[in-house]
């Protein structure tokens, strides 16, 4: 079976929520998750959160809505505060901030319960296959707008 409702996490007002369940591999020598898996975590949310709008990786690489398109992280800035451990269970909340032209700005943060343990800002662009900026295609780009926090998109 490939449609599991829940593999993809949800869609919730004001963003996406992806539950992840910290593994033995996901943890240094001290049993506290290791900086790199965090950033694992949030590029599954995002991806995650794309897919749920009806944008999938894979149809922009073979260039199903035009010319092949791919999400490029341009900037990611991290602010550590609390550390998880083997078998907590985390929530990965992601928003977009901002969504201009080539680029998109997402905010994310990954919570234990009501706790607060890492939050990041990412600036992700759309690039083609030759690594140059571009815009998505308007219906895609739609999709994204309809999860804006306010009217921001300046397309």
């Amino acid at each position: 079976m490939t449609d599991w409702p829940d593999l993809a996490g949800r869609l919730e007002e004001g963003g996406h929520v992806l539950p992840v369940r910290v593994y033995y591999e996901d943890t240094d020598f001290t049993g506290i998750v290791y900086h790199g898996a965090y950033v694992r975590f949030f590029e599954r949310a995002r991806s995650d959160f794309l897919r749920l709008v009806g944008i999938h990786h894979a149809e922009l690489a073979k260039g199903v809505h035009g010319v092949s398109l791919a999400f490029a992280v341009r900037t990611m800035t991290l602010d550590f505060q609390r550390p998880a451990r083997i078998d907590d269970v985390l929530e990965v909340h992601t928003s977009i901030a901002e969504y201009r032209g080539a680029r998109l700005k997402l905010d994310q943060l990954i919570h234990r319960g009501d706790e607060l343990l890492i939050s990041a800002a990412v600036t992700v662009a759309i690039i083609t296959s030759e690594g140059k900026p571009t815009r998505l295609p308007v219906a895609l780009a739609e999709k994204l707008q309809r999860h804006l926090p306010d009217e921001t998109f300046t397309g």
